[in-house]
């Protein structure tokens, strides 16, 4: 049985991926000037809606977390066979997110198991659910295993398995740029352009190979090194990065899922100091 407190954890992680999506300009993914565009209309709305499909299996990975208690094998394959269910309803709704579901699945189970906990021990709890195997999955390897094994990339179980280092450095980002000024908007885009910049995105690497992973990852970091979005400079070399991507139809995906796990935990109530990555 779903509490309030599951309920309002997926909520908060619903809301961290439409906060997201509503984030613009971001190189190379969907935005709100999509709505605009006659040819990506569609798509940016779908993606907004199913977004909100993701709510229910939310609540319920939380649910069995808290009535689990601990992060074991059990509560692993159970929050797998959930977040099954919620790719099928997400793709009713619409489709997209299976990334950010991923993520945003086992932080939410993390924070539901430790409503105490900070961003940092919430990850490393998270790491610890990651680390049993789903025994119930399908015996198929997924797209993204087979660009992990082909090229020795992380992948998003990877990225899960360490603890999710991309969204500690967003976190990072996130509080070192807010503390130096910059706008909310700004902040989250150089959070964002923090994870492109050196994530192994295999979702690039099977559209573009790794020439284009590294091309990305050099247009992320010359961004930053410019001085980031909240200088003129930066900003200048957003925009001409921002056009690049969509001249060659090139898009980061994975960047925006771990994005939206750093915003859910960015959400979380402070209860422990500081931490360090």
């Amino acid at each position: 049985m779903q509490s309030r407190e599951d309920e309002a954890l997926a909520r908060a992680a619903v809301d961290a991926l439409t906060g997201q999506l509503a984030l613009a300009p971001k190189p190379g993914l969907p935005d709100p000037r999509d709505l605009a565009a006659r040819t990506t209309r569609v798509d940016h709305c779908a993606l907004r809606w199913s977004a909100k499909a993701l709510t229910p299996g939310l609540a319920a990975m939380a649910a069995a977390a808290r009535r689990t208690g601990e992060p074991t094998p059990v509560l692993r394959a159970e929050l797998g066979a959930i977040g099954r269910c919620t790719e099928h309803s997400v793709a009713l709704a619409g489709g997209g997110h299976r990334g950010a579901l991923w993520a945003l699945g086992l932080l939410v189970a993390a924070a539901a198991l430790d409503p105490h906990a900070g961003a940092k021990d919430v990850a490393a709890t998270a790491k610890r659910i990651a680390a049993h195997p789903d025994r119930r999955a399908p015996r198929k390897a997924s797209r993204g295993s087979s660009i992990s094994a082909k090229y020795g990339a992380a992948g998003a179980r990877g990225e899960a398995k360490a603890g999710f280092p991309h969204v500690r450095r967003a976190l990072d980002t996130l509080a070192t740029t807010r503390a130096a000024g910059a706008t909310e908007t700004q902040a989250r885009l150089d959070a964002l352009l923090t994870v492109m910049s050196t994530l192994q995105d295999t979702e690039l690497l099977h559209a573009v190979g790794p020439l284009g992973l590294r091309h990305v990852q050099a247009g992320a970091r010359g961004v930053l090194e410019a001085g980031g979005t909240a200088t003129p400079a930066g900003a200048e070399a957003l925009i001409a990065f921002d056009n690049d991507l969509h001249t060659r139809a090139w898009s980061p995906r994975g960047s925006a899922g771990l994005l939206a796990g750093a915003l859910f935990l960015d959400s979380l109530p402070v209860k422990s100091p500081a931490w360090a990555a």
